[in-house]
């Protein structure tokens, strides 16, 4: 009897041992038993610890407003696994889905594969199916050994550098950007996003031979009253301004717009299509508003210190005396006080929300009060088993005009998601 998306989904969590196995042999022997569908006439490739998801967005909507036909591999998702394989900006099909895990499945034999090796194998062929121009690839972990780069990309893009998954990849900055410059290949364009990437990173991009392009030498984004202006040493682009608000967003824009004029004359793409692109382009849970009655709920899946970082400086910026209140919850292998302390001092209170329910990295209501309390006792603190608890009982500030910021895991920016459209939330 043939599986339903979920059935498949349920079943993969049993075919390997280890939810994360990093490596390309036994992935990559599946993919050549499949033929080694290539998912695009183009393929782009983007890695990075922040601002991948907002990167391979800006990207789309470029290559969507110049009529070209475009796909997205991203991960995790946060309401349907559909949401990790788009095509021509929709969401794949359960049937397309299935089709393409039945045929891995017939493929990989008795070779084990994880989750996201059958999720990654999925896009390949779905994406090779729709005969598409242009294919973005969202790394899931590190780079070098990471599904994803069973592909030849293109162009690769690294947006940025810190820590995060150090289990996998390490506490080093320069080993962590040596992990996601094996994304990159000899003699063709690497972007690099960051303006002040580490030794690590830009090193192994001139071992690999890659030929590499740098936020603030090679091309660079200013912003202004009158919009962003993105230029490099022959081309200026003037744009309106992206409505995605973070503070990262100009270097996220950058480096796709960067990517794509790395590909010349491949691509059809102008000013115009880079302008529509980058004001058309969209991605969830990236500082996403809701508002009810006076107050508004922001939703981001901030979840490492950089990324935190980010949403203290937007929270300085807001300026409209709101009161803010925290609705939190974090996994068990992150670095929860680092996430903590830069939005110490942003909060007038704090709602601890447990994932324990969620996940089995989940960190518990307890286990963050502990944390909180060797980095933010000052403000208000209130504990809770999940995040719709944390959410139901913040809900009468948002009628009283504060500004809830439900952040720290896409467990978190998922429930949220979801209990804003319970409760009847408007997004803008």
């Amino acid at each position: 009897m043939q599986r339903t998306l979920d059935e498949w989904l349920d079943y993969q969590l049993t075919t390997h041992v280890r939810g994360v196995d990093l490596g390309l042999a036994r992935v990559g022997e599946v993919w050549r038993r499949l033929g080694a569908p290539r998912p695009g006439r183009v393929v782009v490739t983007v890695a990075g610890t922040n601002g991948k998801g907002s990167t391979v967005a800006f990207v789309e909507a470029i290559a969507a407003a110049a009529g070209l036909a475009c796909g997205a591999y991203t991960s995790p998702h946060l309401l349907r696994y559909n949401e990790r394989v788009r095509v021509l900006g929709h969401d794949a099909s359960d049937a397309s889905l299935v089709a393409a895990f039945e045929r891995i499945e017939t493929a990989r034999g008795d070779l084990p594969l994880t989750y996201f090796e059958f999720g990654t194998l999925a896009a390949l062929l779905v994406f090779a199916d729709a005969g598409l121009d242009v294919a973005i690839l969202e790394v899931g972990l590190g780079g070098r050994l990471d599904a994803v780069n069973l592909v030849d990309a293109d162009v690769a893009v690294v947006t940025t550098i810190a820590l995060d998954h150090q289990d996998w990849l390490g506490d080093s900055l320069d080993g962590i950007g040596r992990e996601k410059a094996g994304v990159a290949r000899a003699g063709r364009v690497a972007i690099v996003g960051q303006i002040d990437p580490p030794a690590g990173l830009t090193g192994e991009l001139a071992r690999i031979g890659a030929l590499v392009r740098r936020a603030g030498i090679d091309f660079r984004l200013d912003v202004d009253a009158q919009g962003w202006h993105w230029y490099d040493a022959t081309r200026r682009y003037d744009l309106p301004a992206a409505a995605l608000a973070a503070p990262c967003q100009p270097a996220n824009a950058a480096a796709a717009i960067a990517a794509l004029v790395a590909l010349g004359d491949r691509l059809p793409i102008d000013a115009a299509h880079i302008a529509q692109g980058v004001a058309s382009a969209r991605v969830a849970a990236r500082l996403q508003r809701f508002s009810l009655g006076r107050g508004e709920l922001v939703i981001d899946v901030a979840h490492n210190p950089q990324a935190a970082g980010v949403l203290a400086d937007w929270l300085a910026a807001q300026g409209d005396g709101r009161r803010n209140v925290a609705v939190f919850g974090a996994l068990a292998d992150k670095d929860v006080a680092g996430v903590m302390a830069p939005l110490a001092s942003r909060f007038d209170a704090w709602r601890l929300a447990g994932l324990d329910r969620d996940s089995p990295r989940g960190l518990d209501s307890g286990g963050l009060r502990r944390i909180y309390d060797g980095v933010a006792p000052q403000a208000a603190v209130w504990v809770h088993d999940d995040v719709d608890a944390a959410l139901d009982a913040a809900k009468p500030a948002l009628h009283e005009g504060a500004r809830i910021v439900a952040f720290g895991s896409f467990f978190v920016a998922s429930a949220a998601l979801r209990w804003a459209a319970a409760h009847g939330l408007h997004a803008g």
